[in-house]
């Protein structure tokens, strides 16, 4: 199989634009990649259609020999930009080749270990901003089947925190905690704010609760901190969603710096890299919950690694997503009982409409994590319940 043609897509999300790749081969088969790069989308289009070249007549089944060639002669390594637009082709090359050979991409890797695999909720949050608040969406999410919960209750705060904040986000928790004491876990995000003091003081105020992780509490940048952290607190921590490739996360390991690893199929190098990053955090013990807030296609891929990776623990899953996210895809995986089931269609087991797509073109939306606008909604917006029924 050689390719016929590279097409790029970007499409209108609220929160982000997803990023899609198109590869076509010279015999009519489709595979598609996700690369959504959040607020860099345009950039990262650009280094898709760069590795374009790359791929002219070479046979498209062999994809760890196009991986190898295409990252060595970037000469710059790693990255987001360079990793997205990797693992974006990667994901549709494992697209093609599990459609040519009439199998799931999960089947090339060695098969199956589980049909389903555990969600946890994000976005069940929106709109919310006091304690009863947060306890009454987590009520609603806890009834559409979800096990775990996941948010970032820590509003405006940037490297430090004050006392006052400090109790305004331990409230939060605790009505959540309360509201769904006994029926589902909780993961309080911190999206990377915190110097060490903070995320140290964070982190004990949680031991209380039980939470299945705090996610990202520190400013990147400086594993070293990680480590001296988790020597610091029971609170299990994880990070790596804005580490790229098995050399990131080798320091990850070697230091001790999570009880969790995080890679996102769409940044991390694809497919086989982020099982290649399951396996090493498998040798340390250490549990696998991708990066998994973007779209369709990135979930797909996402679901394949759920089937074939051991260590594999909660898939995270946007619990409210734009309306149009139906029309654009055709997800065959539908999560019912906090259960996402593995898509059994030939490849990823996604289908994207391109004409779809054309009707939400690319919107800019800036980041809103150290606003405090991440609880808001505009008012005018709609959101769906994504790919889920009641318990």
């Amino acid at each position: 199989m050689k390719l016929r043609s590279l097409t790029t897509y970007i499409c209108d999300a609220y929160r982000t634009n997803w990023v899609f790749v198109k590869l076509e081969t010279d015999d009519g088969i489709e595979g598609w990649g996700e690369a959504t790069l959040e607020y860099r989308e345009h950039t990262v289009e650009a280094a898709l259609l760069a590795l374009e070249h790359g791929l002219a007549g070479r046979e498209l089944g062999n994809i760890q020999g196009w991986w190898q060639d295409a990252y060595r002669d970037a000469y710059w390594r790693g990255g987001p930009v360079l990793t997205s637009a990797l693992s974006a082709i990667e994901m549709a090359l494992w697209d093609i080749k599990g459609k040519a050979l009439g199998v799931p991409v999960y089947e090339l890797l060695g098969g199956k270990l589980r049909s389903s695999v555990e969600c946890y909720a994000n976005g069940w949050f929106a709109g919310a901003r006091r304690p009863e608040e947060f306890a009454e969406k987590a009520r609603a999410a806890v009834a559409w089947g979800y096990r775990a919960l996941k948010w970032d209750p820590f509003g405006s705060a940037f490297r430090t925190l004050s006392p006052s904040a400090l109790r305004t986000a331990m409230a939060a928790v605790e009505a959540v905690a309360e509201a769904v004491e006994g029926e589902a876990g909780l993961i309080v995000e911190a999206h990377g704010r915190f110097e060490l003091p903070a995320a140290v003081q964070v982190a004990g105020a949680l031991e209380q609760f039980g939470v299945l992780w705090l996610e990202e509490p520190l400013i990147p940048g400086n594993l070293a901190n990680y480590a001296a952290l988790k020597g610091r607190t029971s609170t299990p921590i994880s990070l790596g969603e804005r580490l790229y490739t098995r050399w990131d996360f080798r320091e990850v390991f070697d230091r001790g710096c999570a009880d969790v690893v995080q890679p996102d199929v769409s940044h991390a190098g694809g497919v086989w890299e982020a099982r290649t990053i399951a396996s090493l955090a498998e040798l340390w013990q250490v549990s696998f919950a991708p990066h998994n807030p973007s779209g369709p296609v990135a979930n797909a891929a996402t679901l394949q690694l759920a089937a074939c990776t051991p260590n594999f623990t909660y898939l995270e899953t946007m619990a409210t997503d734009v309306p149009w996210r139906a029309e654009i895809s055709s997800e065959s995986s539908v999560v019912t009982g906090g259960l996402a089931q593995i898509p059994e269609e030939p490849g990823l087991g996604v289908r994207i409409d391109p004409d779809a797509i054309a009707r939400y073109p690319y919107v800019r939306h800036d980041l809103r994590h150290y606003t405090g606008a991440l609880t808001e909604i505009r008012p005018d917006a709609e959101v769906t319940l994504h790919v889920k029924e009641s318990r």
